[in-house]
């Protein structure tokens, strides 16, 4: 995954938005696609919906990681993975029967 193309500060990046679970994210290479992200994943993720594209630099402000860090992971294995947050205590009381919410 280590070609001359990906050794600068920048990296043009195509996003996609997973079609079955809310908030997930995949970052790839735009140059590659996702012909690096294995198979069981993207069954798992669903078909991939385009999101956007945009060029990374390490100055970039994403919302959930540093674009150093998600721009490493793309050079290292050829894609990065945005999990969605963990869901805090209190939303998951919306999920229980009103027999089991904290008041």
């Amino acid at each position: 995954m280590n070609d001359d193309r990906m050794k600068g500060d920048k990296l043009l990046c195509e996003v996609f938005k997973s079609p079955r679970v809310d908030e997930m994210y995949l970052y790839v290479d735009k140059r590659q696609g996702l012909g690096e992200v294995p198979e069981a994943l993207l069954e798992r993720f669903g078909k991939p919906l385009p999101a956007m594209t945009l060029i990374l630099t390490p100055e970039k402000t994403l919302g959930r990681a540093k674009a150093v860090d998600v721009m490493a992971t793309i050079r290292d294995k050829g894609f990065y993975l945005q999990m969605p947050p963990a869901k805090e205590e209190y939303l998951l009381d919306l999920y229980r029967t009103p027999t089991e919410a904290r008041y």
